[in-house]
Order: C-alpha cells, then sequence, then structure tokens
C-alpha cells in the first residue's frame, strides 16, 4: 500500500518563533506503464542480478541533492511492490495509467503539493538506469541562475530525463497533462518557462523491448 502521511497540525506557533523551513528537491520516478512493448512487466525485468526499477530507484537514492524519493505505479502495481525493494521510497499509486505517462506524472505531482518540504521534483524515468551522474547538480544549478521553473538537459542528439520542475509550475502541468507524452508538448509550446542544460552525451536510452535491456549490457 502507498504510505500516507497525517498532514494535520493542531497546535499555534509565535511569530518570534517561526522558522523558515528547509526546502528540498525530490526525485518522482514513473513507473506506472503497462509495458505493452516489452511483452511483460519492464520494471521486474531481471537486469545484472535484480530488477530494473531496483536499479534506477538505487541509482537516484545515490545522488545527493535528492532528499526524498517517491515512486509512481499503476499496472501491477501490488506485483511490483512485494517483488522490488523499494527501501523507504514512497509509493504513489496511480489508478488512472492507462491514460499513459501524463497521467502518472500528473498524479505524482499531484501528491507533492501535499508535501510542504519539497519545493522542486526531480521528473526520472523508471526505466533509465544509466542517467549520467554529473546531470543532476547541473539541473540544479541551472534552475538557481535562471529561476525558470523548469529545467531540462539536452543531450547530444534531442532533450532527455531527468527533468526538474518547480512547485510553482506544478498547478498549471496537473490541470494540462494527458496522454503519453507527459510534459513535452507543454514544454514545446512555452519555451520561456524552460532552461536547458547541454549534456556531451548520448541521452538515457527507454527500454521499451526486451532488445533494448539487451543493449544496456553494451552501453
Amino acid at each position: 500500500m502507498p504510505e500516507t502521511y497525517d498532514r494535520s497540525w493542531s497546535g499555534s506557533v509565535q511569530p518570534s518563533t517561526l522558522v523558515r523551513p528547509v526546502m528540498m528537491t525530490a526525485a518522482l520516478v514513473l513507473a506506472g506503464g503497462e509495458s505493452k512493448r516489452f511483452g511483460s512487466s519492464k520494471q521486474l525485468a531481471e537486469w545484472r542480478g535484480k530488477p530494473l526499477l531496483a536499479h534506477v530507484v538505487a541509482l537516484v537514492k545515490g545522488w545527493p541533492e535528492v532528499g526524498a524519493v517517491y515512486v509512481v505505479l499503476g499496472a501491477r502495481a501490488e506485483q511490483i511492490m512485494e517483488a522490488v525493494d523499494l527501501g523507504d521510497a514512497a509509493v504513489i499509486e496511480n489508478l488512472e495509467w492507462r491514460e499513459g505517462m501524463g497521467s502518472s506524472l500528473r498524479v505524482g505531482l499531484d501528491f507533492l503539493v501535499g508535501e510542504r518540504s519539497v519545493d522542486q521534483a526531480l521528473v526520472v524515468l523508471g526505466d533509465q538506469p544509466n542517467v549520467p551522474g554529473d546531470v543532476v547538480p547541473r539541473l540544479l544549478e541551472a534552475r538557481k541562475r535562471s529561476r525558470r521553473p523548469v529545467v531540462i538537459p539536452r543531450y547530444r542528439l534531442t532533450r532527455g530525463h531527468p527533468v526538474l520542475i518547480h512547485r510553482s509550475l506544478w498547478p498549471t502541468l496537473i490541470t494540462g497533462l494527458s496522454g503519453d507524452r507527459g510534459a513535452r508538448n507543454l514544454f514545446l509550446a512555452h519555451p520561456d518557462w524552460v532552461e536547458e542544460v547541454h549534456v556531451d552525451a548520448m541521452p538515457p536510452g527507454d527500454v521499451d523491448t526486451p532488445e533494448d535491456l539487451r543493449r544496456l549490457d553494451r552501453s
């Protein structure tokens, strides 16, 4: 079952004792898809001795800039939770997963709105265990410098993930996301939202088929 939080507060605070909360970056791992092209649950596909999703979660937990990890599950959610060691990552269940990846991002951001200590979300795909290690700090630095609500890495061929999204844009995305393209169309329609970080590397590959998984071993 997804982890739940008690956000109620019944006490009072004197103005002189108010302390500005320490805000943090949360990783939002999108792993709610049905894996139609893969033929089975790719989240559970074994790669280098453990499920693919376990590799992604371990990678994200190793990023020192990330204060908390949330995993969005949809299709076969219970099976995945039983089979994959997610550690202390919180699970957000997307009951609308049939709509596509946009629904997982929408549900994930909607949950994070209630997490008051989180001011930006690092959106990670659950089938990309090979994100270059230097990308995340560069995204965070670009966000501080530009103050734009979205920071996207541009690899040698194309934009890719992870994508950093500031809290100020979450309500707009929650109401505008649909389909299987995530926020891509919205970002293309609003270039003023976006800061790009150029990365001199090939983009992390998605695992959509068993051949893609085998290709990871050759990368």
